[in-house]
């Protein structure tokens, strides 16, 4: 939580506010909005938000798991004094495996080789080694297969030392508007589930949904959803908006440094591939690709309420814009890269479509050097 008696304008060139009453009206909407328990993916620093004020307010909001992709990720939210359920939704490397059972972290597994590794692990760390069976019913990446599904399950179940605690699959394409291959998943994945409970081996935690799914397919929710993108307010896609609810946590911020009228004919930035058309106002600003601000596509910021072109090419720390239709603009003005200003908006969805990505890459991609300011 941001505590300090000055404005981060005063201390960082450029900086994300993250509102971190966003993410708790966000979290709150999803706890409401399913009878199935929530996990808060808080993977990639909680999508460049900051991974562990997300967490513990996504967990007083209503939250009751969190979800990683990484082994460290996972030890820093137990660092944190963390005491939740965590799943470990990735690759866990086997030198891991008794540090992260120790720290009853949730693995997630899909092959009989990371069981016999993850038994000799929890037999190192005294404790069972509480185990998600990936099924691969359609992304293609990680997961048994839904025919093999069954006796892995019975191998888990055999093995001393480990616990089966939940079931899960991902779905690739729950974000479009055509669900018929979301639904074809989702029957796979309820084939499997069918003969694990004619057998008794019905774990106690079963999940498939995203974020997309949890707002599209309800019938997917199962015994717990994984919100995602959308718990930072960020659309899943162009075809799968955000309810109304919902509002954006992050705003990326920045301030002119310098403002000056420059002459016609003048090269601007590296190469000069900007050249004034006539006498124009130039600002400065203290951001650049080492920062995440991405030199390809067309860019816009916000200065003085208003829409500004940046111009040139964008270098390591720094970018230009233009300031002709801002009156009166000095340096120390605020600059948003990202967020609102005014009534001005700049969301993530069209920066990342001028930028030719998707939201989720962009506040990714904002760089470890850029301070999280939360409020």
């Amino acid at each position: 939580m941001y505590t300090s008696g000055m404005r981060p304008a005063q201390l960082y060139s450029n900086w994300a506010e993250i509102d971190l009453g966003a993410i708790e009206s966000n979290v709150r909407f999803f706890a409401g909005y399913t009878a199935a328990r929530v996990m808060a993916v808080v993977k990639a620093n909680a999508y460049g938000h900051g991974a562990v004020p997300v967490a513990q307010t996504a967990l007083r909001a209503g939250a009751t798991w969190c979800g990683v992709a990484q082994a460290e990720e996972a030890l820093e939210l137990r660092r944190a004094g963390l005491h939740c359920p965590i799943l470990l939704l990735g690759f866990a490397p086997p030198t891991r495996l008794a540090e992260l059972i120790s720290e009853r972290v949730s693995l997630t597994v899909w092959e009989a080789g990371q069981l016999h590794k993850a038994a000799a692990a929890a037999q190192d760390s005294g404790q069972p080694a509480r185990l998600h069976l990936k099924v691969d019913t359609g992304m293609g990446r990680v997961g048994v297969s839904p025919e093999r599904a069954a006796a892995l399950a019975h191998s888990l179940t055999d093995t001393d030392g480990l616990q089966f605690e939940g079931l899960l699959t991902h779905f690739a394409r729950a974000d479009e508007k055509d669900l018929g291959p979301t639904l074809q998943q989702e029957r796979r994945f309820r084939d499997v589930l069918d003969a694990l409970e004619a057998r008794g081996l019905r774990p106690g935690l079963v999940h498939a949904a995203n974020s997309a799914a949890t707002l599209v397919r309800p019938h997917a929710h199962f015994d717990m959803v994984r919100i995602g993108i959308a718990m930072y307010g960020l659309d899943p896609s162009v075809d799968c908006p955000c309810p109304g609810e919902l509002r954006p946590a992050l705003a990326w911020k920045s301030q002119l440094t310098h403002v000056k009228a420059v002459p016609k004919g003048s090269g601007l930035s590296y190469g000069h591939e900007y050249i004034t058309s006539g006498e124009e106002t130039i600002g400065t600003v203290p951001a650049g690709y080492a920062d995440g601000y991405r030199r390809a596509g067309e860019k816009v910021a916000l200065v003085g309420g208003e829409r500004v072109p940046v111009l040139g090419r964008v270098c390591m720390d720094q970018f230009l814009v233009r300031l002709d239709d801002v009156t009166g603009a000095v340096v120390g003005d605020e600059v948003v890269l990202l967020g609102q200003q005014g009534q001005a908006r700049l969301p993530a969805e069209e920066l990342a479509l001028r930028w030719g990505t998707i939201n989720y890459d962009l506040v990714c991609s904002i760089g470890a050097r850029v301070p999280r300011v939360h409020l």
